[in-house]
């Protein structure tokens, strides 16, 4: 077992185009779609625009709004409200998004790796500086 902490790198541009198919698979428009929906759904502060993507040293992504300013982040279902970077917003919708995709998918493809990046997601999210946040958000 490795005491590692978990880094991200920022997708370089020229490899932009390859990021949703290598991580989304078949359920890239969908995946893609979702966590543009979730952005909308759990902050009033999403108003669309460019999104950074994002790949962990464990094998996992995530996608974050190219925001410069905090975003508050709403989830009715567990009465979260608060502010976080556009980072933590990003990797707390993306979290959403994967377990979406894996729950209502997972009869009709094969989404095991969608579900090693949501816990290698969650893995990150608990070293990151607003891991509290985030924990609270997707709890």
């Amino acid at each position: 077992m490795s005491n590692s902490q978990i880094t991200s790198s920022l997708v370089v541009d020229s490899e932009r185009l390859n990021f949703l198919p290598k991580y989304f698979g078949n359920l890239m428009l969908i995946g893609e779609s979702m966590v543009y929906q979730f952005a909308d759904k759990l902050s009033d502060d999403y108003t669309g625009g460019g999104w950074y993507f994002y790949e962990l040293s464990n094998g996992g992504f995530y996608m974050a709004p190219a925001y410069s300013s905090p975003m508050s982040i709403t989830v009715q279902g567990n009465y979260f409200i608060g502010s976080m970077s556009s980072d933590a917003a990003g990797i707390v919708i993306t979290l959403f998004a994967l377990n979406t995709l894996v729950n209502e998918f997972h009869k009709r493809y094969d989404v095991d790796n969608l579900m090693d990046c949501y816990f290698f997601l969650r893995n990150y999210a608990c070293e990151h500086p607003e891991s509290p946040l985030i924990l609270q958000a997707i709890d």
